[in-house]
């Protein structure tokens, strides 16, 4: 299973369609297999879920996500967690043991100011 973190430095990105990076990580038998750090492509309607997919991931994790860009992910077979926050090799591990804990969006922006053609999350 490959989950990929909105990344920011060490830590998980506030907001995943803004952060530069994503780390991947390929998990199996309760390891992690191989992690890589993968550049965001860039904003552009549909685009990051279908980016995502392509690489095999299963999971993303955001500190902050809308419902328009969950939804979209969501048409990819893609879970989204949001609300996490912390460094990201503590999420990985968090996540493998069952133990990370999600919450509201992290977004600094209002998510109902946007109408329903918002291209505001880098999709």
């Amino acid at each position: 299973m490959k989950i990929a973190i909105a990344t920011e430095g060490d830590y998980v990105a506030q907001h995943f369609g803004r952060c530069p990076m994503y780390t991947i990580a390929d998990l199996s038998d309760g390891q992690v297999k191989r992690k890589t750090l993968v550049p965001n492509p860039g904003h552009e309607p549909g685009r990051l879920p279908r980016f995502l997919a392509d690489l095999g991931v299963s999971c993303i994790i955001a500190g902050g996500m809308g419902p328009r860009a969950q939804s979209l992910f969501a048409e990819q077979n893609i879970q989204t967690i949001i609300g996490v926050a912390g460094p990201v090799d503590d999420v990985i591990r968090d996540y493998m043991l069952g133990e990370l804990r999600a919450g509201e969006s992290l977004c600094e922006h209002p998510h109902e100011d946007h109408g329903p053609n918002c291209d505001h999350h880098g999709l």
